[in-house]
């Protein structure tokens, strides 16, 4: 698994986030039950959607924040 930078993401439009977050989430869970050698895996995976989530939310409150400034 690759690593997915912030830029790469922001390419994204929101059905291709949701898509890959729900890839990275079932990933997530085929890594827990399978070794516990997959610690570094599991940790990389929770990194990336915390990425998305983040910048999801970063781009929700933008246009809210853009209209109370006018």
């Amino acid at each position: 698994m690759a690593t997915l930078k912030a830029k790469d993401i922001r390419k994204m439009n929101l059905a291709d986030r949701e898509k890959k977050m729900k890839e990275l989430k079932m990933e997530l869970v085929k890594s827990r039950s399978g070794n516990a050698k997959t610690g570094g895996k599991t940790k990389e995976i929770k990194k990336i959607i915390a990425k998305i989530l983040t910048l999801n939310k970063a781009e929700e409150k933008s246009p809210q924040e853009v209209e109370k400034n006018k």
